[in-house]
């Protein structure tokens, strides 16, 4: 029973979305951009945080970037985020050179009570840095995921006719418009 409310959940909240976002006809590249964008900053390692710096980047990037993917895609990359906070801390260590952060449950309950001791806060530190430095290979990694797949599913579910804006190859001649 709680499976069928789970495919019911997943259906509305994520499959419905995206099929809407390929009927309208985006480009492939952009939607391969925005969703690259959209769970590279869902991965952040700053719980809750990954809602405004998607908000900046679209309010930044305008018409370069698609905000539906971008928000669909952040919302997907939550459990991601939850499980790569210890790798981003430790890969932040690594390039820092800082100690090694135990993580404990005492440490966690400092940072929800807002007791944060200076370990605590370096620990914050070396999972940005770590996000930082693994976030460009990871937008290129799933830019790269992410193109062919769209450049399939957008003809495929497509209600509006894509832009014409591939090159002309060597061969073809336009005709002169006066």
């Amino acid at each position: 029973m709680a499976n069928n409310g789970l495919s019911i959940w997943f259906k509305k909240k994520v499959v419905d979305p995206l099929h809407e976002i390929l009927r309208r006809g985006a480009e492939p590249k952009l939607l391969a951009f925005s969703a690259a964008l959209g769970i590279t900053l869902g991965v952040f390692p700053i719980c809750g945080t990954t809602v405004i710096l998607c908000g900046m980047a679209i309010a930044s990037l305008g018409s370069h970037c698609h905000a539906p993917t971008v928000m669909l895609t952040n919302v997907l990359a939550t459990p991601i985020e939850l499980s790569l906070i210890v790798p981003f801390l430790r890969f932040g260590e690594i390039i820092s050179g800082g100690d090694h952060f135990p993580l404990t449950s005492d440490a966690f309950k400092k940072v929800l009570t807002g007791q944060a001791s200076r370990e605590v806060l370096l620990s914050i530190a070396h999972a940005l840095l770590g996000w930082l430095v693994a976030a460009p290979l990871i937008f290129a990694a799933l830019y790269i995921l992410f193109l062919p797949c769209f450049k399939v599913l957008v003809p495929k579910f497509s209600t509006v006719p894509l832009s014409p804006k591939k090159a002309l190859s060597p061969t073809e001649v336009r005709p002169k418009e006066n």
